[in-house]
């Protein structure tokens, strides 16, 4: 009877660590490994994948778009009709912030004042339409990215 006990104890601990593999494969880490289906950042924002796509080029500040793609774990779109954000960018010694709308599909966008460092670092905040806020936090133009 312990013999059957520690075997299905066995089983059960076998399951549950082959079922945790997909939420490890989700750090930044492993998303900085990915290609981005629009050339952004990928980050994790609970449910959701957030795609950051900024510019650049930017040598002075000046007004840029700034876009997010949402999407499931699979990669598949999100709609965001209905759907509020921000996006708070930190760039050298500069804050600036974005509101963001609804662009169709799994698109939000907005436009905000900034200069493209390699140290920019932007935080997204989108509440999709009966659902709790999510957030993620961005370094897009990062070497290592």
């Amino acid at each position: 009877m312990l013999q059957i006990k520690t075997l299905i104890l066995a089983a059960a601990s076998s399951a549950f660590m082959l079922a945790s593999q997909p939420l490890l494969a989700h750090s930044d880490e492993y998303l900085d490994t990915q290609k981005a289906p629009n050339g952004g950042q990928l980050r994790m924002a609970g449910p959701y994948h957030f795609e950051l796509v900024v510019s650049g080029d930017n040598k002075e500040a000046k007004d840029s778009p700034v876009v997010v793609h949402v999407t499931d774990h699979a990669g598949a779109r999100v709609a965001t009709a209905g759907a509020t954000g921000t996006a708070t960018i930190l760039a050298g010694k500069k804050k600036s912030s974005a509101t963001l709308t609804p662009a169709g599909d799994n698109r939000m966008e907005g436009t905000a004042t900034y200069v493209s460092t390699p140290d920019m670092k932007v935080v997204v905040s989108i509440t999709l339409a009966g659902k709790a806020a999510e957030q993620a936090r961005f370094t897009p133009l990062a070497v290592s990215h």
